[in-house]
């Protein structure tokens, strides 16, 4: 953990939108201790090296951060944590629930939870298709997971009434937004900047369509 860093976060944070305090910075470090610890035992992401992590999944994942509706958040597929570990850390009034199919990525990221006193976290090890939570969710995002209509159909359930899906992106997928079936409305396309990171990042918000009120 370095000062250099801590600055950087919060250059970071200031040009996606938000502010940074200095104990989530030292928060947002830590996660990056871990994961580069467990990165090396369980082979947990495909990115080694540490300014990666801190481009490519830390400051990544808090572009979402602009987007978040509600106080219910899901993060689907969310591997070992992100989004959702560095966007928990930032929004503490918020309660996020990680929902991961592999085994070992989910004992990361509930051990990671705890170690850094996260009790806004709770992960799940389950497929999100096969999830049934008890209340369900103002935000439910995703990561470069799947093709949006892949995403809507095994996530859509999690989303409450007003809800939304989140979808963060490479390229604009205009194919997959035009391939969506017609129980979604696409709400808006975002374009992300990641600070620091020369690549595109795109952000799909989506919506259960309404049913018309003389829909039988």
């Amino acid at each position: 953990m370095s000062a250099a860093e801590l600055k950087s976060l919060a250059a970071g944070a200031e040009r996606i939108g938000f502010v940074l305090e200095e104990a989530q910075g030292r928060s947002l470090l830590r996660l990056v201790d871990a994961l580069e610890a467990g990165n090396a035992r369980f082979n947990l992401t495909a990115i080694r090296d540490r300014p990666g992590m801190l481009l490519k999944h830390v400051l990544d994942s808090l572009t979402l951060q602009p987007h978040l509706h509600g106080r219910r958040v899901a993060d689907v597929g969310t591997g070992p944590g992100f989004p959702g570990l560095p966007l928990a850390i930032v929004n503490p009034g918020r309660r996020f629930v990680l929902i991961e199919s592999t085994g070992k990525k989910a004992r990361f990221a509930a051990q990671t939870a705890l170690d850094l006193g996260l009790g806004n976290v709770e992960v799940v090890h389950s497929r999100s298709e096969d999830y049934r939570p008890p209340e369900l969710f103002d935000t439910v995002a995703a990561r470069a997971l799947a093709p949006l209509a892949e995403f809507a159909a095994y996530a859509g359930h999690l989303c409450g009434p007003g809800g939304r899906l989140l979808a963060m992106k490479g390229k604009r997928p205009d194919e997959e937004i035009s391939a969506m079936p017609k129980s979604f409305r696409v709400l808006a396309v975002h374009r992300l900047h990641v600070p620091g990171l020369d690549a595109e990042r795109h952000l799909v918000e989506l919506s259960a369509a309404r049913r018309s009120s003389s829909a039988p």
